[in-house]
């Protein structure tokens, strides 16, 4: 098989992917999940990611559609790259098993559908938040941990964000 196959096949609609969760769960399979625009891959989010990998088996990246990038407010050149860049460059990672596109708002959905092991945000989130109303709130982290989870919040590298890579690139 082709890399860029086994990218691809990394690459799952939501159906294909709750049925992929199915059979990992049933193979005892540790499921973590995160998500995220991931605009710019950097470095800050290559070593995000490898240390959500490292809390189970399965890592669940969900990406945020184009849609939904613009309804947060980042600003009106983003997002830099589509959806489905995006969703490719993170499937090319080797330590990602699946990646998925949401259009929602938040991944409340997503996350009450998966039911992961796992909740993994950035170092900016507090998982002992429970004011949903706050911006250090983790979606989903009350569902999870009711269902006997642990939710994580792993630090940034500082000095890495999408905003100064643009920033940077702007000339700022």
């Amino acid at each position: 098989m082709s890399h860029l196959t086994n990218i691809t096949n990394k690459i799952f609609t939501l159906e294909e992917l709750l049925n992929q969760v199915e059979i990992w769960k049933q193979n005892n399979q540790k499921i973590v999940f995160t998500n995220g625009c991931f605009d710019i891959l950097h470095r800050g989010h290559v070593e995000y990611l490898a240390q959500a990998a490292d809390f189970g088996n399965k890592l669940i990246i969900a990406i945020n559609s184009d849609a939904s990038v613009k309804r947060q407010g980042k600003g009106d050149s983003r997002p830099l790259q589509d959806e489905y860049s995006r969703t490719l460059l993170i499937a090319a990672l080797d330590f990602v098993a699946a990646v998925v596109v949401f259009d929602d708002n938040t991944p409340f959905n997503l996350i009450n559908k998966i039911q992961p092991n796992v909740l993994i945000k950035g170092g900016d989130y507090n998982p002992k938040c429970t004011d949903k109303a706050d911006k250090k709130y983790i979606v989903g982290s009350d569902m999870v941990l009711s269902n006997g989870g642990t939710v994580e919040v792993i630090q940034f590298v500082p000095g890495y964000s999408t905003s100064k890579i643009e920033e940077k690139i702007k000339g700022n």
